[in-house]
């Protein structure tokens, strides 16, 4: 009894309210508790809102971008939530629709430093982007004009790359910033890109040469290459922030996701019974200074 009273309790404190502190303790639980709401609430905005930052603490922005926009459908000067409609169309990677999001939200309320952290980052990240574009426009033999636009796994210093038109193809040389092996021409950076190896045979193969090869050892050499693989610069760093985030918990990832978030990319913890007790404030390295834009 005194278990389901609590229960209870807990579910009537939600039911109250749905403040972020409470959120912020288990964002699956108040999910939850969030849908039985807007199943008896089905025009409260604040609701939809709530829900959205749940999706955001738990990675799924695409649902947050749907809870979002139905809430400012009802309520369309919530800053709040157009601040989170930004975040989650900055995490799917749509970075113009972001920017505008985030400047909308300036217009609305300009004493958020948040909407100033934002349009900065997406600014940044643009044009960065635009050095992971590859775009060449040819004409063929036939008259007809070929576009090629392809999206680079990693930046390129277009200022150095060249390329050249033969009979018989188009020679594109591109020169890297960093000395990181490309395991694709296209992609996203933080995909996984590990390399998987089946074998449904033996792995010692009969061979016309005089030696057998021992595919097993090959493979956990190439395996063991790779791991210990020396990247540089920002490149070391991306790769130890995704290692971090994908050998940690669900606390772990909430934190870091929660922290990143709250302070604009300024602090990154994984300490989720310290961040989720607060809001994260922004915090810049020491040489470093914070301006609003």
């Amino acid at each position: 009894m005194a278990a389901a009273a609590a229960g209870s309790a807990t579910s009537q404190r939600f039911f109250q309210s749905f403040p972020d502190a409470l959120i912020d303790e288990d964002p699956q639980a108040a999910l939850a508790e969030l849908t039985k709401a807007l199943e008896q609430n089905p025009d409260d905005a604040q609701y939809y809102c709530q829900r959205a930052y749940c999706h955001i603490l738990l990675g799924k922005y695409r649902d947050g971008i749907a809870d979002v926009k139905k809430s400012l459908e009802l309520n369309p000067n919530n800053p709040t939530a157009i601040l989170r409609k930004g975040m989650c169309e900055y995490h799917e990677k749509d970075y113009a629709s972001a920017l505008d999001t985030f400047a909308e939200g300036q217009k609305l309320d300009s004493t958020d430093a948040n909407f100033a952290i934002w349009i900065k980052r997406c600014q940044e990240t643009q044009n960065g982007s635009e050095s992971e574009v590859l775009s060449a426009l040819v004409k063929l033999p036939s008259g007809e004009d070929y576009n090629l636009k392809l999206r680079l796994l990693h930046p390129i210093v277009p200022e150095q790359s060249t390329f050249k038109v033969l009979s018989t193809k188009i020679e594109i040389k591109m020169k890297k910033p960093e000395a990181v092996r490309w395991e694709k021409l296209e992609g996203h950076r933080d995909e996984p890109t590990t390399k998987q190896f089946t074998a449904d045979v033996r792995n010692l193969y009969p061979s016309s040469s005089h030696y057998t090869r021992n595919w097993d050892k090959l493979v956990g050499e190439i395996k063991e290459e790779e791991k210990n693989e020396k990247l540089e610069g920002d490149a070391a760093l991306n790769k130890l922030f995704q290692q971090i985030y994908s050998d940690g918990s669900d606390e772990v990832k909430r934190a870091m996701n929660k922290s990143f978030m709250e302070s604009g990319g300024t602090v990154l913890s994984t300490n989720w019974s310290d961040v989720g007790k607060r809001k994260v404030e922004i915090n810049p390295p020491d040489d470093m200074e914070w301006k609003q834009y």
